[in-house]
């Protein structure tokens, strides 16, 4: 198995809504994402995955995310954007554009800081 992984970022505003704390108020994040696509085995060139595919994948979820208002995004109208939240998100919007026979994304990091942050990847 090879994990290959791009890292990125993007910068949003967002609430808590019923957060018992200051999460309930309008703040904002530089969020930094990290995208692995896990690979089976390597192609013709000796690569599971090329990093351009995931870049260019990734491109287009990073800017529908960039400078919004997270709460007002479509996704999260009815639930919050919390890191575990647009994780899910995330995954959820790069599973067909990055998946073949070969490999398929594993996991996403999402990191409201450069110390705490959370890791979803669904169970095989």
């Amino acid at each position: 198995m090879f994990d290959i992984f791009i890292d990125t970022h993007f910068s949003a505003g967002h609430h808590l809504r019923n957060y018992p704390g200051n999460c309930e108020h309008p703040h904002g994040h530089n969020w930094n994402v990290r995208v692995t696509v896990r690979a089976t085995e390597l192609d013709e060139l000796g690569m599971g995955v090329d990093f351009r595919t995931i870049k260019n994948a990734v491109e287009v979820v990073m800017d529908d995310l960039d400078h919004c208002d997270l709460n007002e995004h479509p996704s999260f109208l009815d639930k919050n954007p919390s890191s575990e939240n647009l994780a899910v998100y995330i995954f959820n919007t790069l599973k067909p554009s990055l998946k073949t026979e070969r490999y398929k994304v594993y996991s996403i990091l999402v990191g409201e800081t450069p110390s705490s942050g959370v890791i979803y990847r669904e169970d095989d």
